[in-house]
């Protein structure tokens, strides 16, 4: 016996889509039948990262290396966070002043 799946929705923006499937009550599988799935194959997928030579103060790189430490994580991958959310305030407070 089949049920009827929910249609999925059309996003703005990814932070849409991420606020979406969070949100309580929408349960994937009112939307997708998950017993057709397939597995996916990324073997050849390449990253979308570019190598980057970035020169710190000594006592900055020992401070990030150690928080990274912390918290049990690599420290460039701590680096990267910290980039990725400022850049995310950045642009929000850029988003606020247009508005403004």
């Amino acid at each position: 016996m089949s049920r009827r799946l929910k249609a999925i929705p059309k996003f703005k923006n990814e932070a849409a889509e991420r606020a979406f499937w969070e949100a309580a009550g929408n349960d994937s599988t009112q939307y997708v039948d998950w017993g057709r799935a397939q597995v996916a194959d990324f073997r050849n997928l390449r990253p979308s990262t570019h190598t980057i030579s970035l020169r710190l103060p000594e006592d900055l790189l020992t401070a990030i290396r150690g928080q990274a430490r912390r918290l049990d994580v690599p420290y460039q991958s701590r680096m990267k966070l910290w980039l990725a959310e400022k850049a995310a305030g950045a642009s929000r407070q850029d988003e606020t002043k247009k508005a403004g």
